[in-house]
């Protein structure tokens, strides 16, 4: 999560943001809470290490296609693995 979309999820009423500045739709600056967009970006940055650590899908598809349960649980049970390193 990167700052820019922290700030617009605290506050629905900004449309654009230049640097640390934010604004909504009539230009006028917006006064964001610094600490609740610190707060969001630090509750939402499992959501990048978990994507970063994934195994790539194309390796479930093979198994479901060459009907290989083996390799269909080893996905499942890699994936889960991941959620339980980076948990909510």
């Amino acid at each position: 999560m990167n700052k820019h979309g922290a700030i617009r999820a605290v506050n629905s009423s900004v449309v654009t943001i230049r640097g640390d500045d934010a604004f909504d739709a009539q230009g006028n600056p917006v006064i964001y809470d610094e600490t609740a967009v610190q707060a969001y970006i630090d509750a939402h940055a499992y959501i990048a290490k978990r994507q970063a650590e994934y195994p790539i899908v194309i390796d479930y598809i093979d198994g479901v296609v060459k009907g290989d349960q083996a390799q269909i649980n080893k996905y499942i049970a890699d994936c889960l693995a991941v959620k339980e390193r980076y948990p909510k």
